[in-house]
Parts: structure tokens; C-alpha cells; sequence
């Protein structure tokens, strides 16, 4: 099994042209983020992932942003998944990684809407799976894996990270859910959070070993599923980013690590540690 990383376009403050260039640079095998909303955009952004040999996997975030809008109904959430994956099928993308749903809603609205999201993607020929994140549907474990059961075909993109911060521990202490939900995980998002965060200042930090020594853990199950699977391409993105999430001195609001490098690192580090992973 071959491991494709993208470049994440999250809180990124460039233009997609230089985010390109970027990724190429960094060694990047695509992007992942939201497909332009201009049609002329999606045009021109397409055939530059096309010309320069990059793939892409599509970021959609329903009824609202990355936090969405509480008052948003079920239906509003589907007719912006709508939208946008119809903007995400003209780039062909590997598959889309969508944010959605609400943490408020009960447990059959959420069952329901995602029966549906997989209905409306399957209808633009599309691959979809659905974040593990603060504030959506899939915003702790347990509830997570009721879904997951509850809908076989429901396919997920992880991100442990959210997780900690919601249980305000290790997941270590919920290995059992992670093995549960593995069979249905197509994508990792490579954060590494702790007990108190979603984002350690740096991943490489030897005070924060253990946690990203926890979250290589439990990548390796999401890994070996995919093997058992049959699967020959895993993917992951490194996605540390700002909003919040980097952490800055105080007063001077000088972050404590650079981004890219922060990124680049985690691409490196994980290319190594899968390969390390697949030959064990």
C-alpha cells in the first residue's frame, strides 16, 4: 500500500497558484481544500493540478464554516453539501472530506443526514467521508462509533486531535472505539493534539513524545484496516494550522513555530513512519 500526503489549504494565506508551487517544493503529492467557488477558478485551478502532476481531495464544510451554524437545519446542511459537491465534481478530486452535520443535533438526525450526504455524493459519482470533528456530528468517540454501526456504508476521515480535547485525555483510553470505526476510515488528518488542545505548539517537541507517539498508534490501526481492506493508496494531510490552533507568546502574539515547517515536518516524519508501519 503506496501513501499519498497532501498540502492543506486550511487557514493558508496564500493564493492556490503559490500553494502549488509550494507543495511541489515540499514534496507533496496534491492538495486538499474546498474547490473554488468561481467557475473560471475551478477551471484554471484543475488544470494546474493537472499540469503539475498533483492530485486532490476536496474539503466541504456544511452549513457554515469549520464551526457551523447552530441554527442551520438538516435540510440547509444537504442543499450546501449539495452546492459544493457540485463544484468538487468538476476536479475530479480523489475524494471528498466533509465536515457536517451539528454536535446539537440528536443522534437520529444525525443518522438520517448522513444517509442522505451519502446518497447526494454517490448521485456526482463522488467518494465522501466525514470528519471526526468539534462542533459536527462526529464530535466524540462513542458517538461516532454508534453512527458508524448504525450506518455500515458511512466512511470517515479522522482526526484524533478533536477528539482529546472533547474527552480531555489520550485515546488511549478509547483504543477499543478506534478499532471498531478502523474499518471505515479512508483518510487521516495528521494533527497531533493533547489532553488540553487540538495542536501542540510542535509536534517534534520531546515534551510532547507521548502524544505523538499516541496518535502514530492510532494511525497504525487506521493503516493496517486499510491494508486488510485491500486498499493500495492510504492518504493524510498533515493539518496543523492558525485559527487558534498554533500557539503564539503573549503580548507580542509571536507564533512559536513556523507553519510549513510544522507541516513539512509531519509529511516527512509520517512517510517514515508508514513505511515503518507497512514493513512490520
Amino acid at each position: 500500500m503506496e501513501l499519498k500526503v497532501y498540502k492543506s489549504l486550511w487557514g493558508y494565506d496564500g493564493d492556490w497558484k503559490r500553494a502549488i508551487l509550494e507543495a511541489l517544493a515540499d514534496g507533496f503529492d496534491g492538495i486538499e481544500g474546498p474547490a473554488p467557488a468561481q467557475t473560471s477558478e475551478r477551471r484554471h485551478f484543475g488544470r494546474a493540478l493537472q499540469v503539475h502532476g498533483l492530485d486532490y481531495i476536496a474539503e466541504i464544510c456544511t452549513a457554515g464554516s469549520y464551526v457551523p451554524d447552530r441554527q442551520a437545519s438538516p435540510k440547509e446542511h444537504l442543499g450546501s453539501l449539495r452546492q459544493r459537491l457540485e463544484w468538487s465534481a468538476e476536479l475530479a478530486p480523489r475524494r471528498v472530506t466533509s465536515l457536517a452535520g451539528c454536535d446539537a443535533w440528536p443522534e437520529d438526525t444525525s443518522r438520517d443526514f448522513f444517509a442522505e450526504a451519502m446518497t447526494l455524493a454517490e448521485s456526482f459519482g463522488l467518494e465522501i467521508s466525514f470528519e471526526t470533528h468539534r462542533g459536527r456530528s462526529l464530535f466524540n468517540p462513542w458517538t461516532t462509533r454508534r453512527l458508524a454501526e448504525a450506518l455500515p456504508g458511512l466512511r470517515l476521515t479522522v482526526d484524533f486531535s478533536h477528539w482529546c480535547v472533547v474527552c480531555e485525555r489520550l485515546m488511549d483510553s478509547e483504543r477499543d472505539v478506534i478499532e471498531a470505526i478502523a474499518p471505515q476510515v479512508c483518510h487521516v488528518h495528521a494533527r497531533v493534539g493533547y489532553e488540553q488542545g487540538p495542536q501542540v505548539p510542535h509536534p517534534a517537541a520531546p515534551e510532547y513524545a507521548q502524544a505523538l507517539s499516541a496518535h502514530q498508534g492510532w494511525w497504525e490501526i487506521v493503516w493496517k484496516a486499510m491494508a486488510a481492506r485491500g486498499d493500495t493508496v492510504a492518504t493524510l494531510t498533515p493539518e496543523f494550522g492558525p485559527d487558534g490552533y498554533l500557539h503564539h507568546l503573549p503580548f507580542t502574539g509571536v507564533p512559536v513555530a513556523d507553519l510549513r515547517e510544522i507541516n513539512r515536518w509531519m509529511a516527512h516524519t509520517e512517510r517514515a513512519h508508514f513505511a515503518q508501519c507497512m514493513a512490520g
